[in-house]
């Protein structure tokens, strides 16, 4: 009886430890990942927040997993719902109204929420290049690994040391001397362009077109052409995918915050990975061909592609090790934000300048007329595009309302001081280009006009402070390729004025809105007429 007991006993031990076994540990594990979710969506936001204010900064309440996005969403559907009065500039409560109102009411330094993340919008020009010019490796470019990687995860997503090399690296490409190898490739696309043009006049000598497409393609042209030289159609399929690719990454930018999201087979994330393996195997195909070339004893071509190979080659050989070098998917994902970069950036501005110059035909007049006083009908030499005046203003100006990013982002990695505030590790610091780009107190109560003038004695001149002006960025960091893109503008700009007079459609709705940079919204139709 006694032994029957103890079996009884033992059996029963052994039940309990394996019900443990099968039951305890993904229990202890589930409550683990629980506490840890808590924390990040609850404890450690209103620990930030705490700190945050306790140092003077105003701004809204953290909103338990979406802080203000469902808000920022609300106010963005509202404010796009209706178009700007023509002639208007004054774009910033329409692109961005829930940041435009918290300045409005916090001030330059506020306090929001992207979710669970604590955001700090800056639109104050000192505060803004201290956060630009930090070197200490306190602040970082916000990462969204997966989402970023499927569009260009290239020099601006690195940090620290591989930042830096691959710094080093791009930078014979995008010098002065080597792009001004590239203007008979940026001319030769332009050509293409007004000629497609000249072909769409009727017989009353007008025809209307939405530009916006049609730059993207010549910049998507330009940059295939410059980047991989006689592979430049393989180039076009790239843009075209990378075009797609942008306007589907926006649909998930405010998905991101749910764990896993882009790993589920929703119909979007299958295209969008689709997407990624088409462009990265087109271009691995290019890179392959070339480095086998260049290996071969073939001399390299002064486009990217060979510029960026031969750097890297060359540092490679000279530091003996091929780690210290770009891998074959890094030399790809530098392609990608070629690309992405090199396209966008351009065709963007060039929209906004036809567009701007429509609404204000005195300026596209002197524009033209001093674009024919030094080139006639020629087409533009570097000299020449070295020399214009009203032409750089005009762009210059155009920049300044119409900035291609709206802002610039930070996220601090470690704690950090700016302006008198300590920052914590784990605050997204938001510099808002947009606010600084039309501060009154900066730029005089003419900020929201079109006054390109401002700009004739050079940027340092054109307002109270220079570092108000932020179009490419400032600091380490200042964009890589803004030579070329301000080249490639003035090309394209110059050949259309050579040729064209231009006016808004009556068709043309004046909507700016941000698709990753700023777009128009339902285009840029235009009316072209034969000068």
């Amino acid at each position: 009886m006694v032994l029957g007991s103890g079996l009884l006993a033992n059996a029963t031990s052994v039940s309990w430890i394996q019900l443990l076994a099968v039951y305890g540990l993904p229990c202890l594990v589930l409550l683990w990942q629980l506490g840890r979710l808590l924390d990040s969506l609850w404890l450690q936001p209103r620990r930030l927040e705490r700190e945050l204010r306790s140092q003077g900064l105003r701004g809204t309440s953290y909103r338990f997993f979406t802080g203000d996005l469902r808000e920022q969403g609300r106010m963005n559907k509202e404010a796009w719902s209706r178009p700007l009065p023509l002639r208007c500039h004054d774009i910033a409560p329409r692109v961005a109204p829930f940041l435009c109102g918290s300045v409005r009411e916090h001030g330059r330094v506020s306090l929001s929420w992207f979710g669970p993340t604590p955001k700090v919008t800056i639109a104050d020009p000192d505060l803004a290049r201290r956060v630009l010019s930090d070197r200490s490796g306190h602040l970082e470019k916000p990462k969204f690994p997966a989402l970023w990687k499927l569009l260009a995860n290239g020099l601006s997503n690195h940090e620290g040391d591989k930042w830096a090399r691959h710094r080093r690296l791009l930078n014979p490409a995008f010098h002065l001397e080597k792009i001004k190898c590239m203007i008979p490739e940026f001319s030769a696309c332009c050509e293409e362009l007004v000629s497609r043009w000249s072909e769409s006049i009727g017989s009353d000598g007008w025809c209307e077109l939405d530009v916006w497409p049609e730059l993207q393609k010549l910049t998507g042209d330009a940059i295939s052409r410059t980047a991989f030289g006689s592979s430049y159609l393989e180039g076009r399929k790239i843009f075209q995918l990378q075009t797609e690719q942008a306007e589907r990454l926006v649909t998930n930018i405010r998905k991101i915050l749910i764990p896993g999201y882009l790993s589920l087979p929703t119909k979007n994330n299958r295209r969008m990975y689709q997407i990624n393996n088409e462009i990265e195997s087109i271009l691995r195909g290019l890179i392959g061909k070339r480095i086998q070339a260049m290996e071969g004893g073939e001399s390299t071509k002064d486009d990217l592609l060979g510029l960026l190979l031969e750097s890297n080659m060359r540092h490679t050989n000279e530091n003996g090790k091929s780690s210290t070098g770009m891998t074959i998917e890094d030399v790809i994902e530098e392609c990608k934000l070629f690309y992405f970069g090199g396209m966008e950036t351009t065709s963007v501005l060039l929209t906004w300048i036809m567009v701007v110059l429509s609404m204000h035909p005195e300026w596209q007049d002197r524009a033209r007329e001093e674009v024919l006083g030094l080139f006639g009908q020629d087409k533009p030499g570097y000299e020449g595009l070295n020399r214009l005046k009203t032409v750089t203003i005009i762009i210059y100006e155009v920049l300044r309302l119409y900035p291609p990013s709206i802002h610039l982002s930070r996220k601090t990695c470690r704690e950090v001081e700016i302006g008198g505030v300590k920052y914590p590790a784990g605050v997204m610091i938001e510099l808002s280009v947009l606010s600084m780009h039309r501060d009154i107190n900066i730029w005089g109560d003419d900020a929201h006009q079109f006054k390109p003038e401002r700009f004739a004695q050079g940027i340092s001149k054109a307002s109270k402070n220079p570092g108000a002006f932020l179009p490419f960025g400032w600091g380490p960091r200042i964009c890589i390729g803004q030579n070329f893109a301000l080249l490639e503008a003035k090309m394209a700009l110059c050949m259309i004025l050579q040729r064209f007079q231009f006016a808004l459609a009556s068709s043309y709705t004046h909507a700016p809105h941000t698709v990753v940079t700023l777009h128009p919204m339902h285009g840029a139709q235009i009316k072209l007429g034969l000068i």
